[in-house]
């Protein structure tokens, strides 16, 4: 009989296996059930993983048994990936590995879709390939994820042969598959690591793809065993056991919660999973930032045992040492004690190893951590430093090169950062619950000396600029001292610059460094926020606030040194913080403060006989008169011509031309990642108001707003904006919907409170995490202005009601900042009425109007 006759048609199949799907529904139900009750004890580890994997084991081989009838052909059924390792979780891929002995045919074919189409029938998610034996000699280097997943091969049903040959072929010491295979895991690590900034301390860790995570434990095993290494025995594997079994029981939870593949750990799930292993009876807080400092833990083994079969030599291969001194010696890459038990004695000789191992661009051996580890809780913090010249060997580790983030990472791994300053131990796996904050507070500050390291060899011409200036800091340490401590304040939840600053200053007189270098230390720790608060909230443009800040940093040096750990610290918050944008106005503010300590600065108001004026007039196109620009400049603030270009002058003289009462004319253009909208008009009032509402309306995201009004009553209004929705990019017509509305708008043909409410019932702000409200009005800060700072919700269309307010008190805005860190907005607004600050009376009503605006907004 030929393989045609016997084979029935795929409706036939599918029709009498079609009676079986409800039996093997409940077979998946039940399996699911059991696994579901295992998970609400917080107990689906390992062991409730595998007899979950067993479970779909025995439904996929009954539906292959009945599916078999379709072909005679020798073919084996394999579990490759998690499946392979027996961890399927509630809404894991399955993924098969179907392999034919011979070609696949007509007969085939209609075997795949007995077997796959009951699976999907069933709701099951499949990552399955299909391949032939003849071809595996062929080494898919072009599909790496596939290489990686076929080291968990695992025998489901079939011809035994076939998965014998299969792995001699693919997975054999000698085989030609090996080598592709190493390199492709090394590759697929590396470029995991890169997305998640190359730190396991993420406040809401992917529990399966973040570095220390489960995937980084698979890779650990598959190093090893491609070493032929003993590791897997090991105590550090055993630990390693431990905990890939508490992120499985996380990742359980996770896939129950969610409904779905979603194994990101974020900080309302950190409520969950803490109370499912089981409540302490204390707050909230604490019950996650224990849950988290276990995570953490964990995390660690793994990142450590990877980093151990990373650099583990072939059982057969012989490293020779290389004497460093009397006390250590390298060992390939690394740097190890030429006698342990020695060095276990002499604390004051641990720190010697991290030099050496900067100086000779090494790692430190796990020798070395490990009697760290062990023994440095025997020792106080001045065994360390018994003379100055533990002290200067301390200041020459911590001079800004390659590899000290990596170092000062293994100090604090292995417990001898806290021991040498208990104050860092203070923020150890520290949680600042934001949307901000993206790393623990002790990584968090790793990262800033990360950053200032990164500047050693700068990638890029804007960051050559601070480059140079870290060249020209005649102590460059104390720059990472300053930055070590910056933020060990924040175990408590006073004032934590100060608390910093209290702390720092018993550490450095512990350590006797000098007085002078504890007082530039103590300055960048205390003033540590000021810098970015004045280049992100502040005008900088005003004479004042740059007279001011000037007068704060005192020196060249210290102006330096507190631009650069901004530049770090702005940074190290999350990676999407210091857009170019900041990172310009961060230079800027360096820039006009270096001229106010150096040269001076000019007044306030633009002089009509000051060289750039003249200048400009000088170099005005023919189609612009004299009289007509002197009489656009005339009355506008000095910092007009600081923020805009020459050529940006001329076009805003032309734009100025001709406006009849409630018209406008606008210009919309983009600068690199940034659009500038600048709107020419007659003062009147809510202007700026309208403006903000028009572009929430279409879903901007403000940067930056700027208002000013010349003697003829001219207001010109620049805002620059981010399309973060990507809203003129998918729709070509949208620049000019947008101008189109906002004429209406001005005209008073449209009211854009009306059409902005339903947007705004429509939308709610971001998760749990609620920001206390504060409105502050200072009138000390400027000469010219009173200074409104608002701290709040982030909400869509809040810089429209919150102008709206203003405007509603006859208040001019001559200049907003806009600031938001993750749900938390921060707004600063530059207030005149009747060209003068406010008085009391009126400070006191608009905070109060501004406080109940925003309380009902919530």
């Amino acid at each position: 009989m030929t393989t045609e006759t016997k084979m029935p048609s795929q409706d036939q199949t599918h029709t009498s296996f079609k009676e079986s799907i409800d039996s093997l529904d409940h077979i998946l139900q039940t399996a699911r059930k059991e696994l579901i009750a295992e998970i609400r004890l917080a107990r689906a580890g390992v062991e409730a993983l595998e007899t979950y994997s067993e479970h779909i084991d025995k439904l996929i081989q009954r539906i292959y048994r009945n599916a078999r009838n379709s072909t005679d052909k020798p073919l084996a059924l394999i579990a490759v990936g998690g499946y392979g390792r027996k961890q399927l979780s509630l809404h894991s891929d399955i993924d098969l590995l179907i392999l034919f002995q011979d070609n696949v045919e007509t007969a085939e074919e209609h075997f795949l879709k007995s077997l796959l189409h009951p699976l999907w029938d069933l709701h099951l998610d499949l990552g399955h390939h299909v391949r032939e034996l003849s071809n595996i000699k062929n080494v898919e280097t072009d599909n790496p994820k596939y290489l990686i997943s076929i080291l968990d091969a695992r025998y489901i049903d079939g011809d035994r042969e076939i998965y014998e040959s299969f792995t001699k072929h693919c997975l054999g010491p000698k085989t030609s598959w090996r080598g592709p295979t190493f390199t492709a895991l090394r590759e697929l690590i590396e470029q995991r690591h890169v997305q998640y900034n190359r730190t396991l301390y993420q406040l809401e860790p992917d529990v399966k793809n973040s570095p220390g995570a489960l995937r980084d434990v698979s890779a650990a095993r598959m190093m090893a065993d491609f070493y032929e290494n003993d590791l897997p025995r090991s105590a550090e594997f055993g630990r390693l056991n431990e905990a890939e079994d508490f992120l499985l029981r996380i990742r359980s939870i996770l896939h129950l919660e969610r409904g779905r593949n979603l194994n990101v750990l974020t900080h309302e799930l950190q409520e969950v999973v803490a109370n499912l292993f089981g409540p302490t009876g204390e707050q909230v807080e604490q019950q996650v930032e224990l849950l988290m400092s276990t995570y953490f833990h964990h995390a660690r083994v793994i990142k450590r045992a990877l980093n151990s079969s990373l650099k583990l030599p072939n059982k057969k291969t012989v490293t020779k040492s290389m004497p460093i001194g009397k006390d250590l010696e390298r060992r390939g890459r690394e740097i190890a004690f030429v006698d342990g038990t020695r060095a276990s004695l002499q604390p004051q000789m641990w720190l010697h190893a991290f030099e050496v191992a900067l100086n000779e661009d090494c790692t430190i051996a796990d020798q070395v951590l490990t009697c760290i580890e062990r023994h440095s809780e025997r020792y106080s913090p001045e065994q360390f430093f018994p003379t100055t010249n533990e002290r200067d060997l301390l200041l020459r580790t911590l001079q800004p090169k390659p590899g000290l983030y990596a170092r000062l990472s293994e100090m604090h791994d292995s417990g001898l950062l806290a021991r040498m300053f208990p104050e860092f131990h203070k923020i150890y796996c520290r949680v600042i619950r934001d949307f901000y904050h993206k790393y623990t507070v002790d990584e968090h500050t790793l990262l800033t000396i990360r950053n200032v390291e990164s500047l050693c060899l700068p990638t890029t011409n804007s960051r050559k600029r601070f480059s140079d200036l870290l060249k020209e800091l005649s102590a460059p340490e104390l720059l990472v001292i300053a930055l070590l401590f910056h933020d060990v304040g924040k175990w408590t939840n006073r004032n934590h610059a100060e608390e910093s600053v209290r702390m720092a200053l018993n550490a450095l007189r512990r350590i006797k460094l000098t007085e002078r270098d504890i007082a530039t230390v103590e300055f960048l720790i205390r003033h540590h926020l000021k810098m970015s608060t004045v280049a992100f909230r502040r005008d900088t443009k005003a004479p004042e606030v740059i007279q001011q800040f000037a007068k704060l940093v005192g020196t060249e040096e210290r102006l330096k040194l507190l631009c650069l750990l901004t530049l770090a610290d702005v940074e190290a918050v999350n990676p999407e913080v210091m857009t170019p944008w900041k990172e310009n106005l961060l230079w800027q503010l360096y820039v006009d403060t270096y001229n106010r300590l150096t040269l001076g600065y000019g007044d306030e108001l633009i002089d009509t006989n000051a060289v750039n004026l003249n200048e400009l007039i000088k170099k005005r196109p023919d189609n612009i008169q004299k009289e007509d620009l002197e009489q656009f400049i005339e009355g506008l603030p000095q910092r007009y011509l600081h923020f805009v270009d020459e050529l940006d002058v001329y076009a805003h003289v032309k734009l100025s031309r001709n406006l009849q009462t409630f018209e406008l004319h606008c210009n919309l253009k983009k600068k690199f990642s940034v659009w500038e909208l600048t709107v020419a008009s007659i003062d009147h009032p809510q202007l700026f108001s309208k403006i903000c509402g028009v572009l929430s309306f279409f879903g901007m995201y403000i940067l930056r707003g700027q208002a000013m009004t010349n003697r003829k009553g001219l207001a010109l209004d620049i805002f620059q904006f981010v399309d973060q929705e990507k809203v003129f990019t998918l729709n070509p017509s949208a620049q000019s919907e947008l101008i189109t509305l906002l004429e209406d708008v001005v005209a008073g043909h449209k009211d854009i409170n009306l059409i902005l409410e339903p947007k705004i019932q429509g939308r709610a702000n971001r998760g749990p995490i609620r920001i206390k409200t504060v409105v502050r009005i200072d009138n000390e800060y400027s000469d010219r202005f009173s200074i409104l700072e608002i701290v709040t919700q982030d909400a869509w269309g809040l810089l429209h009601r919150i102008s709206h307010v203003i405007s509603k008190h006859a208040c001019d805005i001559e200049l907003v900042l806009i600031t938001t860190e993750g749900n938390r907005a921060i707004d600063v607004f530059h207030l005149t009425k009747d060209n003068s600050k406010l008085i009391s009376e009126e400070t006191s009503r608009l905070k109060i109007e501004l406080e109940k605006t925003l309380k009902e907004g919530e």
